[in-house]
């Protein structure tokens, strides 16, 4: 019986601690914030499709063998000839009651199903292009800013320039040129090879990675050079610092100068970049998809807008904006952990 009364008490005390620690609060507010902006985000989403001109079943009118009959039928399925008041509270509440975002018009399916074979397609190349970004970017941005102003600076400048100048479907086409030209050493279109089933649990990862290679760069070129600048430049004004001469006075190595004292105060801002950065992945995506046929939601996405497909767009939109939030919140958390001087609730 004491022993039962210890672990109530032990395991109250530490419930009470939980609700009560700065970083909990913190992500119970950011989840709050964020149902509201995603309520707002399918509001906006909605409004802005029904705004545009036609909807889905007008570009069944175009086919002579659908009578105007079954056209009326099928508007009435899909409750297309309720108003838009209606038709936005009823998926608002098929939602919240039942999970269900509503049946895609062009594939007859659920639109939640769809979603879910799409986003880790689109979360894996997006992520692999995060990785590759960062991997590269921070450390030409450390060169620059040790070297600045001199030949190797100068040039690492001018590819920052180059990248920055080159919009995401130019660079996919290069990309698409250059594969033309060598292939079949870098596959184009889909994700897979044909005999991907027949191949081992290695050999499957080696292929998906080997097809993510383009797409990845296509990705990454615009992230990069701009990343780049911003620790270059990042970096440059912590290097200015009283406290880094000091340093170097007190006779501490240079790497250690810059790697230790420097970088870990210049990549507070660059953590703060990596919610917009996820997000504009996502974004970018979209034509990476398109051009190497890569399934992923953007491209999903994008065929849905062209078809009229409402709910699959909202709900994709909505997707969006959720990896968007939790990009944000994940941001802000390293951020903590990164600079414990930080305090999450200012």
């Amino acid at each position: 019986m004491t022993a039962t009364k210890i672990s109530l008490e032990t395991g109250r005390d530490w419930l009470i601690r939980l609700v009560t620690n700065e970083t909990f609060i913190y992500v119970v507010k950011r989840i709050l914030q964020a149902l509201f902006t995603l309520l707002l985000a399918s509001a906006l989403s909605f409004f802005i499709i029904k705004l545009s001109p036609g909807d889905y079943v007008d570009t069944l009118r175009q086919n002579p063998k659908i009578s105007p009959e079954r056209i009326e039928e099928i508007r009435r399925q899909f409750g297309l000839d309720k108003s838009w008041g209606e038709q936005y509270f009823l998926w608002l509440w098929r939602i919240f009651t039942k999970g269900d975002f509503g049946t895609s018009f062009v594939y007859q399916r659920s639109v939640a199903s769809l979603l879910w074979e799409r986003i880790p397609a689109t979360l894996l190349l997006a992520i692999a292009s995060l990785i590759v970004t960062w991997a590269i970017a921070i450390p030409l941005g450390i060169i620059a800013a040790v070297k600045q102003n001199r030949a190797t600076d100068r040039i690492l400048q001018v590819f920052s320039y180059a990248g920055q100048g080159f919009p995401s479907f130019i660079t996919a086409l290069f990309l698409l040129i250059f594969a033309q030209f060598t292939s079949p050493l870098f596959p184009v279109g889909s994700m897979t090879s044909i005999d991907h089933a027949d191949l081992s649990w290695f050999g499957k990862i080696l292929d998906v990675g080997w097809h993510m290679i383009l797409p990845t760069i296509a990705l990454s070129i615009t992230s990069f050079a701009g990343l780049q600048r911003i620790t270059r430049g990042e970096l440059l004004d912590v290097l200015r610092q009283d406290y880094i001469q000091t340093a170097r006075a007190k006779g501490l190595p240079e790497n250690r100068v810059i790697y230790v004292h420097a970088l870990r105060n210049a990549i507070n801002p660059l953590i703060t970049l990596l919610g917009f950065e996820l997000a504009s992945l996502l974004g970018g995506a979209f034509i990476a998809e398109q051009f190497f046929n890569w399934p992923g939601l953007g491209r999903l996405t994008l065929q849905a807008v062209i078809a009229k497909d409402q709910y699959l767009v909202m709900a994709s939109l909505v997707m969006s904006a959720v990896l968007l939030n939790v990009g944000n919140l994940l941001a802000d958390l390293l951020l903590k952990v990164a600079d414990p001087r930080i305090r999450l609730d200012s």
